[in-house]
């Protein structure tokens, strides 16, 4: 490695040394939620429960005579019995859908990332390096599911030099708005989204965005989402970055976070 950014320092760093680490944490929010409406005229109190686990949460569950999934050679049944009130309640401003079989799912929801660690390698300057890796998302949801991402800084070398959040160019991208980044005239880091449920703002390929980072106290930014149940839900993400003559030689480190969540 000191040879290699020796010889580019002394040659105006015709190939630099830089890599690019992600390290993904994977939250999938999984929350019941069972709502009741009670009448009072009949009914003087109702008991419920509040379950918890360190990976779900169950609000004002209520403890049945019965419920499971029941199968024979001809049929499969997935039943809740003694639950009060079920059914859906609407009126002006409100639904409710009291019961679990509003929210039972045949689908389970999961996440994947097909790599979390992408390595760049030695970069050119004057010309765009790509890498990319998949994300995969089932959910069985009413409510859909999103996918956000958020970085814990820029592209930073050890001895602190940035790499910074691309501008696209000639019109300028933002952290919610892609645009075309098709000349090498534009340096810095960023990404571009394609396939399933992606924001509509990538229209095609040569559309990027900056990632939203930590630091700079950005939030956390939509890159999939959708509303309707379904099995592999598959996009790619396309990491690329472009550096100048003058961007200092280093390895360039950072952390992106994606966090997938099911909404009931």
């Amino acid at each position: 490695m000191k040879q290699r950014i020796k010889k580019a320092q002394s040659s105006k760093l015709k190939a630099q040394s830089y890599s690019l680490k992600f390290r993904v944490f994977l939250f999938a929010f999984l929350i019941a939620t069972l709502h009741f409406a009670l009448c009072t005229l009949h009914l003087s109190e109702a008991n419920a429960l509040n379950l918890k686990s360190d990976s779900y949460e169950i609000q004002m569950g209520d403890i049945n005579m019965g419920a499971g999934s029941k199968n024979s050679d001809s049929y499969s049944l997935n039943d809740t019995m003694g639950q009060i009130a079920p059914g859906e309640y609407t009126s002006t401003g409100y639904k409710v859908l009291a019961g679990f079989q509003y929210i039972h799912s045949l689908i389970p929801f999961t996440f994947t990332i097909s790599d979390i660690s992408i390595d760049f390698g030695a970069l050119t300057f004057g010309s765009f390096n790509n890498q990319t890796n998949n994300l995969t998302v089932s959910c069985g949801s009413a409510g859909g599911y999103q996918v956000t991402v958020l970085a814990n800084k820029q592209l930073t070398s050890q001895a602190g030099s940035t790499i910074p959040k691309t501008t696209c160019g000639p019109t300028t991208c933002t952290l919610t708005t892609a645009q075309p980044w098709t000349s090498t005239d534009y340096y810095g880091f960023g990404y571009n989204m394609s396939g399933d449920n992606i924001p509509s703002d990538f229209v095609d390929s040569t559309y990027f965005r900056p990632f939203p980072d930590e630091q700079s106290t950005d939030t956390a930014k939509i890159v999939m989402s959708g509303s309707n149940v379904g099995r592999n839900f598959q996009s790619t993400v396309t990491y690329r970055i472009n550096i100048s003559n003058t961007q200092a030689a280093g390895k360039y480190e950072n952390i992106l976070t994606f966090v997938a969540t099911p909404t009931f």
